[in-house]
């Protein structure tokens, strides 16, 4: 690993990269056979092109979809926004989240996916188990890494937010950015 890197033994992480591009993912989120015939592959880009296209074909119990979890899940990004980080683009789609954050020199990546990943767990679980009972509630929310990638340069920045904001429109749930609500390109829909 180089210098600034860590890993959970899953994943490397590079640490104090000033711009990070991060996805996440439910955990129920690709089905066992296919996550098997992803980890066939040797390449590594081909590898997360399949899981990117796999993630858009909603599998799972997609619970990102209802607009409660989804808003609990914006929120809780929103929180920190401006204290350990710059919330720059993000996207809840139903089954994954994908963000652009500059993180602050004082916060460390891991924490902060970290701290976004329990909170919301604990408060999506809560809902199920308000609202469709006990034995719904899944034992495991998130799959437990996340994806990173440090942004290298403008042009890098552009495309990742280009990417974040087309989500739902690749996966067929709108035909504009700006009409999928959990979505930073909502929040800069332009007014009647």
């Amino acid at each position: 690993m180089r210098q600034g890197e860590h890993s959970r033994g899953y994943l490397p992480h590079l640490e104090g990269a000033e711009y990070q591009a991060i996805t996440y993912r439910l955990a129920d989120s690709l089905p066992w056979e296919t996550t098997r015939q992803i980890l066939t592959e040797n390449s590594k880009p081909k590898r997360k092109r399949l899981i990117e296209h796999e993630l858009g074909k909603g599998h799972g119990q997609c619970w990102l979809r209802l607009p409660s979890i989804a808003s609990t899940v914006v929120q809780n990004w929103r929180f920190f926004d401006g204290k350990r980080y710059a919330l720059i683009a993000y996207i809840v789609m139903p089954n994954h989240v994908h963000l652009l954050i500059r993180v602050y020199p004082q916060a460390q990546l891991s924490t902060i996916v970290h701290g976004w990943k329990s909170y919301s767990a604990k408060a999506i679980q809560a809902y199920i188990r308000r609202t469709q009972g006990e034995e719904t509630v899944p034992k495991r929310i998130w799959q437990p890494e996340y994806w990173d990638r440090y942004i290298r340069d403008q042009a890098h920045f552009d495309r990742v937010v280009e990417y974040i904001h087309q989500n739902p429109v690749k996966a067929g749930l709108v035909s504009q950015p700006s009409d999928w609500a959990w979505s930073s390109a909502h929040r800069q829909k332009p007014e009647p």
